[in-house]
């Protein structure tokens, strides 16, 4: 009898542990939807976090960043995008110019959460990406912090969050190449977090 009980408690422990979404193999296509964070603005060509997480797990990742874009903006570009790519796995990185320019929280939440059934209505799983608010005081303090909106969204909607990677890019002044922007050292970490957060998710061995 003990014995069955101390292989059901191992059973227990493996399925708790163990990763809760399905590796994405090398060569699949992952699809970035972003803003300038994404494109790279700050560095040069090649230097942006997407390539780098590309050269880092062998997907073929398309950078789908576009400087000032907004949630609403993401949300009308996906459709398109996901027919041209089909991709396995999609990184939604978006809402900063939403607060920059003070659109309504329940406005960027909604397009957000319609971004997300827009992946789901194609069998594409998908990862949301934790963004800061802009925050001056934050900044000068090097203690911005991920606005609490991502993870109400990921929670509500059972989605993967990858939380604080911007958010601590963005604290430290060596890493940025201006208030808003990382540089190249600033991706460089930006890509090494991320793999590790998509290793933990289980999208990467």
């Amino acid at each position: 009898m003990k014995h069955i009980f101390w292989l059901l408690l191992l059973a227990l422990l493996a399925a708790c542990s163990a990763p809760r979404h399905a590796p994405i193999p090398a060569g699949a296509t992952v699809l970035v939807l972003g803003d300038s964070l994404s494109y790279g603005t700050g560095a040069a060509a090649g230097e942006d976090y997407p390539t780098l997480l590309a050269s880092r797990t062998g997907w073929n990742v398309i950078n789908a960043g576009v400087p000032g874009d907004t949630t609403e903006g993401g949300l009308k570009r996906l459709p398109d995008l996901l027919e041209a790519h089909a991709p396995q796995l999609l990184l939604v990185e978006l809402g900063g110019n939403d607060f920059l320019r003070r659109v309504p929280l329940p406005q960027i939440r909604n397009n957000l959460k319609a971004i997300l059934a827009q992946a789901r209505v194609h069998g594409v799983p998908a990862v949301l990406v934790a963004v800061p608010r802009p925050n001056l005081f934050g900044a000068a303090l090097r203690s911005l912090s991920d606005d609490p909106l991502y993870a109400e969204l990921a929670a509500e909607t059972h989605t993967p969050l990858i939380a604080d990677v911007l958010s601590d890019t963005l604290s430290k002044n060596e890493l940025k190449a201006d208030p808003l922007h990382p540089n190249a050292e600033g991706y460089r970490k930006i890509a090494d977090d991320m793999v590790d957060a998509l290793k933990e998710l289980g999208f990467l061995r």
